[in-house]
């Protein structure tokens, strides 16, 4: 029986990020979302409870830590998501579960859910079961078809406002969906890694580095961001085969 789950964020963003690793577990469910925390509060207290609620605390007209005082009679684990320590204490207080500091990891989130519901003995934790090899997408580039996509086929993506490009070895496939929603999908593949601000790679695809620009496999050409580059050259450097030469 999978466990039953509510999000509460002001922001779109958090709300799509968060929902992807709930969809990554195959023991939660996500029942509804909520960036109106006021539509929130009607709507759960006058609704049956739920297994865990994740709630933001920076929020309009009702700020997360008034929210719980009020719904936390209908939730069995309530999990505060923010990007302030400063609330740890205030969650403390109202016997909060949980605190994921944003922007945190899919691994992070993981963990967590392991922590409050251990899985029985002999079995996997969450998080650790084997996945599926590829996920559907649909193509605009081909009347909206859904198309299959292998991790292992993915090069690169591309963000361009509101939709990505996927680049695999074979084609190109163009999606109405965002980057963070991508990258949320691709959390728990450590061959992927963000190397600029509207990129995510496959490292094993690199074929060259010239300076702080990437050439990958299929001929694209990327500038390493200022704020991801260290990740990837630390990458580059422990594949790099080391000599006695000057």
């Amino acid at each position: 029986m999978k466990l039953s789950c509510i999000v509460i964020d002001d922001d779109i963003y958090a709300i799509k990020g968060i929902s992807a690793y709930i969809q990554a577990l195959s023991n939660l469910s996500l029942i509804q979302s909520y960036s109106d925390p006021l539509l929130a509060l009607n709507e759960i207290s006058n609704g049956s409870g739920v297994d865990i609620v994740f709630m933001d605390v920076d929020m309009p007209m009702i700020t997360g830590i008034e929210l719980s005082k009020m719904i936390r009679h209908k939730t069995d684990k309530l999990i505060f998501t923010t990007s302030h320590s400063k609330y740890a204490y205030d969650a403390f207080e109202l016997n909060a579960d949980g605190y994921l500091l944003k922007p945190y990891t899919f691994a992070r989130f993981a963990e967590t859910m392991n922590r409050l519901f251990p899985p029985p003995s002999g079995m996997q934790p969450l998080g650790t079961e084997p996945k599926d090899d590829y996920f559907f997408v649909r193509n605009k580039s081909d009347n909206n078809n859904l198309f299959k996509v292998r991790y292992a086929e993915i090069v690169a993506v591309e963000s361009l406002q509101n939709y990505v490009r996927i680049f695999t070895r074979n084609e190109i496939i163009v999606s109405y969906i965002s980057l963070s929603e991508i990258k949320a999908i691709l959390e728990g593949y450590s061959n992927f890694a963000q190397a600029h601000r509207s990129f995510i790679i496959a490292k094993n695809f690199i074929e060259k580095v010239e300076g702080n620009n990437l050439k990958l496999i299929n001929g694209l050409s990327i500038s390493l961001g200022k704020h991801y580059k260290d990740h990837i050259l630390d990458y580059i450097k422990q594949k790099t085969i080391k000599t006695n030469r000057t």
